[in-house]
């Protein structure tokens, strides 16, 4: 296979940066600096390059390129929040894989299966019989200490007795070439969806090396992952599975969606749930829907506020409850955090021995927890030597912090440190330096070595046993990001690297691709819309149309103000501009309009960007874009883009004219205005004619027609009862906020004649502004989206007001079509009332279908 293996390796050298001394050389699987060490690269790396020959190393720097455009195109991200403020970055790849041998493998396989069978039986133990706790196998000021050991968990035993369902193991290659525990993830594992992303990315660049090498793929593991859930659930294969994340604002929160989407499970939050009758369910449009398996990536505390912390808005009150009685598999079991802690890591050889009756096969990092004063007191004269970190984590009652390496602190420096371990020695721990295996990256036309860790993790297969997953996670450092020991992070600046498990037998060809779909299935099947998306889509609508209603009003007003002072205008007008700017946000509710319509405009355009104000555009924008944020997996991206940008442009513009100081700035908020107009048509577009008109889209038209009902009819009805008709100006306004001015003037031409206007504001039905068409479209819409529960859509639909059967007789009498439009915005916002007691909250009068 390899084809002129001397110049291939003469090549290599060629390209091959040197590493730094006392790290293991991945690239050549010899310690750096040792005798040897410049010689012939490790066998592995010799035909992964041969195997694409010397094309792929001149297409090296292309793949790269492909590499970061595919992660930009999946809109794979990583999600920073820190005091500096929060931002979203690309995932960062490398190009090169890490390479793993078959022997390896099965070294770090028996040692990672060992520790996740030692740490279900420890959590078995502790939040039950605590033999090891009694018997001092573990100290109990350092398990029972931890904000992460939940009281509330013990005697709770989970389906099958399974707490552990993932464990991740951080690994480290020493300079002796033997692998070290540097870390392990009890409870909630990150990384996964990563993981592969990561892998279909970096195996389409190496197509040849990918099958040469004999890598084991992914695609069964995680289907005997999803199996192994579904074993321990009462409802076996029929089990309805779900990923509970935190939501979008998550560091992770693209590989939480990415992962679900790839294994076919319902993406939640904890708005989406509910526990009823000690069982879960999601909340969807259309009823209760029973879970039964919950994966979930929200940490231990935060998961019931109703036994944990009270505060939390990521959990659902009632969940501990749920697992109690057996009706719930949840991935993994609360109360597993505190095995996280590294200064357990010295106990674990001795908890293996008394749980187990075995070696601990897969040693860790030596490990000091400072709470043994024996161990202190041995230590604390030779803190140079050492990793200083948290055996706890931050937490209301303790303080956490960074690992630091002591060896490079000054005298005072390392008193300071002294001090503060005797002010608290249970909180640190001791760890000796690690200085993890180097693996190479491309870089500027060479392989440059940096420091790895290396993530793998094991997977509970529901029958009592734990499979690993053959690849892994890599963190490898940046240039320069302290490389010489094992606490790498990518939130710190590291980069991840796909994990390339080579196996000596066949290669499993499963893969994660759904099968084909019958055309029965087809035929039968319907999007599911949760209770969250459901409202946010709801509120999409609403605030769509109220932001466009918004604009309308502070541009016509601005334009009727301008107009105003330029000729002798009516108080009425002035009044009932001020009172429909109150009613509608524009204006705070203590504005009094005392005819000084220059005061009126300044004082308007001031509060144009107050977003303190409670409907102001500003304001409205902004909650545009909230709802559109938590949409965003609905939206297209232009769709998107141009929700986020119309608030943005419109704020900082704004800001900008405001602090310029003009006195005159009306011509530049008008400009403003426009522009806003111009891209909320564009986003009315986008919803009208890009979106797929399932439930989601039809709640969405809802509340839109819903706002737009209630606006209007109350506009009209301000109108009528001041008198506007019988100015030029005010007859203008009302066409203007109808959006009617050019169908009128086509109809009419100059008439300004109060019957006609009521006919083409009222009764058109071919006007989609008309109150006869926005009444009959809702109603439409909400029969048939709420079609599954038709007495109650007949219900609400029967108490909507008719405009379309208003008398032309009638609307010339203001005070009557005045009541009768009052009806109408009462009759709305009753709706609106009434859908988010159904379709999001779950609380209405009559019960729900359940489908277990």
């Amino acid at each position: 296979m390899i084809q002129h293996p001397d110049a291939l390796n003469a090549l290599l050298q060629a390209a091959a940066r040197s590493g730094d001394l006392g790290h293991f050389d991945e690239l050549r699987q010899v310690l750096t600096g040792n005798a040897g060490a410049g010689t012939a690269f490790s066998e592995a790396w010799q035909r992964f390059f041969a195997a694409g020959g010397a094309s792929q190393w001149a297409d090296l720097p292309h793949r790269a390129e492909r590499v970061q455009r595919r992660i930009h195109e999946d809109g794979a991200s990583h999600n920073i929040h820190s005091p500096e403020g929060d931002a979203a970055r690309d995932w960062p790849l490398e190009l090169l894989p890490l390479l793993i041998g078959s022997e390896d493998w099965r070294h770090i396989e028996a040692g990672v299966l060992q520790r996740a069978r030692l740490l279900n039986g420890v959590l078995s133990d502790v939040y039950g019989e605590q033999r090891l706790l009694s018997h001092g196998q573990l100290p109990a000021s350092l398990v029972l200490a931890h904000p992460h050991y939940l009281r509330p968990m013990h005697g709770c035993r989970p389906p099958g007795g399974v707490f552990l369902h993932l464990l991740a193991v951080d690994l480290a290659r020493g300079p002796d070439g033997g692998w070290w525990v540097v870390g392990q993830r009890c409870q909630a594992p990150s990384g996964l969806g990563y993981l592969l992303e990561n892998r279909l990315i970096v195996s389409q660049q190496f197509p040849e090396a990918f099958r040469e090498l004999s890598v084991q793929r992914l695609g069964t593991a995680f289907q005997s992952f999803v199996q192994g859930l579904m074993r321990l659930s009462p409802a076996g294969e029929r089990s309805h599975v779900a990923l509970l994340t935190p939501g979008p604002l998550s560091e992770t929160y693209f590989e939480q969606a990415f992962l679900a989407r790839h294994l076919g499970l319902s993406l939640v939050e904890a708005s989406d749930l509910t526990v009823r009758s000690d069982q879960l369910f999601l909340k969807t449009l259309h009823g209760l829907e029973r879970i039964h398996v919950l994966l979930r990536r929200v940490d231990d505390e935060y998961v019931d506020p109703l036994e944990l912390r009270g505060d939390s808005i990521l959990g659902v009150p009632g969940l501990l409850q749920a697992l109690r009685v057996g009706g719930l598999v949840m991935a993994n079991a609360p109360g597993a955090g505190w095995l996280e802690s590294p200064g357990l890591a010295a106990f674990w050889p001795g908890v293996c021995q008394a749980l187990l009756g075995e070696e601990l096969k897969l040693p860790a990092a030596t490990a000091w927890w400072c709470g043994e004063q024996s161990v202190w007191q041995r230590c604390r004269e030779q803190l140079r030597e050492f990793v200083l970190a948290p055996s706890f984590p931050a937490s209301d009652c303790t303080q956490s912090f960074k690992p630091q390496v002591l060896a490079g602190l000054d005298a005072a420096a390392l008193a300071e440190v002294q001090r503060r371990v005797e002010a608290d020695p249970a909180a640190h721990t001791l760890l000796t330096r690690l200085r993890p295996s180097e693996t190479p990256v491309w870089r500027d036309g060479a392989l440059e070595p940096r420091p790895a860790v290396l993530r793998v993790y094991a997977m509970a297969d529901g029958l009592g046993g734990w499979k690993m997953l053959p690849g892994g996670l890599a963190r490898v450092a940046s240039r320069g990001e302290g490389g010489a020991d094992a606490w790498l992070s990518i939130r710190e600046g590291s980069a991840s690297a796909d994990v390339w498990v080579q196996t000596e037998g066949p290669v499993d060809r499963s893969s994660l691709l759904p099968r084909p779909l019958t055309a029965e299935e087809l035929t039968q099947m319907q999007r599911r819309v949760s209770s969250r998306a459901a409202e946010n889509l709801f509120w999409l609508g609403r605030y769509a149309e109220r932001a466009e209603n918004s604009v309308r009003l502070a541009r016509l007003s601005l334009e009727t103000l301008a107009a105003v002072q330029r000729n002798a205008a009516s108080p009425d007008l002035l009044r009932m501009l001020a009172r429909l700017c109150r009613q509608q946000g524009l204006l705070p509710l203590d504005f009094v309009q005392d005819g000084d319509a220059l005061a009126f405009e300044q004082r308007l355009i001031q509060a144009l960007g107050e977003l303190g104000g409670a409907h102001s555009v500003a304001w409205n924008l902004q909650s545009l874009a909230s709802s559109g944020q938590a949409l965003r997996e609905r939206l297209s991206g232009e769709h998107w883009q141009l929700i986020h940008e119309v608030g943005e442009h419109f704020r900082e513009h704004l800001a900008a004219v405001l602090a310029s100081g003009s006195a005159e700035p009306l011509a530049d908020v008008l400009g403003l205005l426009g522009r806003a107009a111009t891209h909320l048509a564009a986003i009315t577009g986008a919803q009208t004619d890009r979106m797929t008109r399932d439930d989601g889209w039809r709640l969405l038209s809802v509340g839109r027609q819903i706002e737009r009902l209630d606006f209007l009819a109350g506009a009209l009805a301000l109108g009528l009862e001041h008198d506007l008709t019988q100015h030029d100006e005010g007859f203008a306004l009302l066409l203007g906020l109808f959006d009617s001015t050019i169908t009128y003037r086509a109809r009419f031409q100059a008439r300004r004649e109060l019957l006609p206007l009521l006919q083409l504001l009222v009764l058109d039905g071919d006007n989609p502004r008309s109150l006869a068409w926005v009444a009959r479209t809702l109603r439409e819409r909400l029969l048939k989206l709420a079609r599954h529960e038709q007495a109650w859509a007949e219900g609400a639909v029967a108490a909507l007001p008719r405009p379309d059967q208003f008398l032309l007789e009638q609307l010339g009498q203001p005070a009557m079509l005045a009541a009768l439009l009052r009806d109408c915005g009462n009759e709305a916002r009753a709706l609106s009332l009434a859908i988010s007691r159904r379709f999001f909250a779950h609380v209405g009068t009559l019960d729900h279908r359940v489908w277990q």
